[in-house]
């Protein structure tokens, strides 16, 4: 495989009143769409999430740490808003707890951390099921696989974005490198395996922006064992 030369992580400073209002209605064909929502950090950053319990959230690592000056972020701060279309989401809530992946070392210069970049959020009330159902895991993720892409960014902060059939170019031991484009504030969406007939499934979750070549491509850490652990660790 070609040098992958990582560039940026996908996490980025942004003004949380401002973005645009134009978003692709292909995310609300997505069944479950409604379980990707954007995350609020400080009123200053902004990060993608997805319920995948009543009151968990899965993110990236790196999104608990000040972008500026690598400090870690309180977990109290941080606003999930799910299903987020326009001004209004259908739930709002605030983080109660963080756990990040046992094996992330963040780095604030340099190049990004690849692998392990992934953390979970207990918020402080439950969302119910019968409202906003959360999105199963899979560990699956092969070369060759299409795979579907739903975030918030700098450039739809309050719409989402659908990448649809993007291509995993490479699995890693804790990494895929996919053809899909992400913008900044996309660090933390989930990377979907989306079959007809079958609610999707999270994969993978977005880390960063990356360079393969002269291909852009994106990086996303795989769900390993340690998930689990987190997920009660979390409660």
């Amino acid at each position: 495989m070609r040098k992958l030369l990582a560039v940026a992580a996908a996490c980025l400073s942004l003004g949380m009143s401002g973005g645009a209002l134009a978003g692709d209605r292909h995310a609300q064909s997505l069944p479950g769409w409604e379980a990707v929502g954007r995350l609020n950090i400080s009123g200053k950053y902004m990060c993608t999430g997805a319920l995948i319990a009543p009151n968990l959230v899965l993110t990236a690592a790196h999104c608990m740490f000040d972008a500026r000056t690598g400090q870690r972020i309180r977990a109290q701060s941080i606003r999930f808003e799910a299903g987020l279309d326009g001004r209004q989401a259908k739930a709002a809530r605030m983080a109660a707890k963080a756990v990040i992946h046992p094996d992330y070392v963040h780095r604030l210069k340099g190049q990004a951390q690849l692998g392990h970049d992934i953390a979970v959020l207990r918020l402080d009330r439950p969302i119910s099921s019968s409202h906003i159902k959360p999105f199963s895991m899979s560990a699956r993720a092969s070369q060759g696989d299409a795979v579907d892409v739903l975030s918030y960014s700098y450039t739809n902060a309050t719409r989402p974005n659908r990448e649809v059939g993007c291509e995993v170019l490479s699995r890693q031991t804790r990494t895929l490198v996919m053809t899909c484009r992400v913008e900044f504030g996309a660090s933390g969406a989930p990377v979907l395996y989306v079959q007809p007939g079958r609610p999707p499934k999270i994969i993978s979750v977005i880390s960063s922006k990356a360079a393969m070549g002269q291909q852009r491509v994106s990086i996303g850490t795989t769900l390993d064992s340690k998930l689990q652990h987190m997920m009660r660790s979390a409660i």
